[in-house]
């Protein structure tokens, strides 16, 4: 039987799993963590081979298989929140484990983060006024790739950077971030390779229409990653879902406007999932 992935567990209350980003690991939570400790049980859990989990690689490193690793880490029903590269981990849970799923809860994330061509037929009244789904550009993504080839660390901190831009307090926001997630290892360069191709390969447009739980999206007015037009795009397609949006955030608001962030996002659990009614 394969080894499970390790977690961590604090707080007391309903289950809220957080599952962080590419490149980075779940000390970027820590701060979360603190001010959400007392209403709920948060559990956090490192991707395969990040973090506390540096050691626990996968040969075939799909959506699929990452989504059911952490889905199988974790026994009771929960709330699945998930930023940028881990939306779509949890979106994909919410998908093929939805008994699992009591709520999914995507930050600074999008179905499709590359740009390309292709639309679901959802989109397609609203993408009328676009050439293609907006994304982030793949000779970006690729360049990314090279530089993992020669520097892992330098290729970390420019994405870092990338993560930051538009913040109004960029550098406080860059250094914050080092510092939370540079007490765990640096993950290998395959194991960052593996996981950014999700981000120019997956595509769940098709697939959002499905989820059937409560299902809240938050973003950044001002990320680089995730476009401003995405919101209102994915809005046509998941028409049940609700959105909030921090405009003067980046694509990590809940560091830049941490307080704004744990309001928004406890007033919205305490209504949609009846927190309160499971304390």
């Amino acid at each position: 039987m394969a080894e499970t992935l390790k977690i961590t567990r604090q707080g007391q209350g309903p289950s809220l799993v957080l599952i962080h980003g590419w490149g980075l690991n779940s000390g970027i939570w820590q701060p979360s963590i603190e001010k959400l400790s007392s209403s709920f049980e948060v559990i956090t859990v490192d991707l395969p081979g990040f973090g506390i989990n540096v050691e626990h690689c996968l040969a075939n490193y799909s959506l699929f298989n990452v989504a059911e690793q952490i889905a199988n880490a974790i026994e009771e029903p929960a709330i699945y929140l998930g930023w940028s590269l881990g939306g779509l981990v949890a979106t994909q849970i919410a998908l093929t484990a939805p008994s699992k799923v009591l709520a999914l809860i995507t930050v600074a994330s999008s179905p499709c983060f590359i740009e390309k061509e292709y639309l679901p037929k959802e989109a397609e009244a609203k993408m009328a006024q676009f050439d293609l789904w907006p994304g982030i550009k793949a000779p970006l993504l690729t360049s990314f790739h090279r530089q993992l080839a020669n520097n892992v660390q330098k290729t970390l901190d420019g994405f870092l950077k990338i993560q930051a831009m538009g913040s109004p307090h960029i550098r406080e926001d860059i250094k914050q971030i080092r510092n939370l997630v540079m007490q765990y290892p640096i993950p290998s360069k395959k194991t960052l390779d593996d996981s950014l191709a999700l981000l120019e390969t997956v595509d769940l447009r098709k697939q959002i229409p499905k989820i059937s739980q409560p299902f809240l999206r938050l973003y950044g007015r001002l990320d680089s990653l995730v476009p401003k037009n995405v919101p209102d795009l994915v809005t046509d397609l998941a028409s049940g879902s609700e959105q909030y949006i921090f405009h003067q955030a980046s694509h990590a608001p809940f560091i830049s406007h941490a307080d704004d962030f744990i309001e928004i996002l406890t007033q919205w659990l305490d209504k949609t999932v009846e927190v309160s009614a499971q304390r």
